[in-house]
């Protein structure tokens, strides 16, 4: 018998995530990546789902979104899930499971959430320690929040549109933010809703 689909608050901001079975890499080359963001940008434009952050790491991905309607997040990574899952399945010639279970997804509801969510988000990989600041990190929304290198996909939040009243006072005030390393106390937070 098929799960129920989760049921989300339309226009309430969500921190989305997955990684692969066992911590393994989901994610080996420029082809993949750019497959599971083709993926994730056809799936969540036809299901009313605006994406705005995100960054694919070797092992997992994180997204920050704001559904539209109650089941379309649902339905949108149940098909980004298994679309990519048979990808990575045929081109690596292997069976079975590619993720470590569902996809969570957390509702951001207290005032700063999502602008904490959108950093811990780009800062990511320089946490990981796969580049020494986050405009080096290709598989992410940094360059687009801090230089305005903008994906089709992409739809600014409404706090990331508070930083500024123009593209060049918003992109100046976020990468300034992204220059400080997140507060321990904020990671925590983040990491504890996962």
């Amino acid at each position: 018998m098929a799960r129920p689909l989760r049921t989300f608050v339309p226009g309430e901001s969500l921190h989305v995530y997955n990684r692969g079975n066992n911590r393994m890499a989901i994610f080996h080359d420029d082809i993949d990546y750019e497959s599971f963001l083709l993926t994730m940008r056809r799936s969540t434009q036809r299901n009313g789902i605006a994406v705005h952050g995100m960054v694919l790491m070797t092992t997992h991905f994180h997204l920050m979104v704001t559904p539209t309607a109650e089941h379309v997040l649902s339905w949108a990574m149940k098909r980004i899930d298994e679309s990519y899952a048979r990808y990575y399945n045929a081109k690596y010639k292997r069976t079975g499971t590619l993720w470590e279970g569902r996809y969570q997804a957390v509702p951001m509801k207290e005032e700063g959430q999502t602008m904490i969510c959108l950093r811990y988000i780009d800062q990511n990989p320089v946490r990981a320690r796969m580049v020494k600041e986050p405009g080096a990190y290709r598989w992410s929304s940094y360059r687009t929040h801090a230089f305005g290198n903008a994906p089709t996909w992409w739809v600014p939040h409404p706090s990331y549109l508070e930083l500024g009243r123009n593209d060049e006072e918003r992109q100046k005030a976020y990468r300034a933010i992204c220059a400080e390393p997140l507060p321990l106390d904020a990671i925590l937070r983040v990491r504890r809703r996962q």
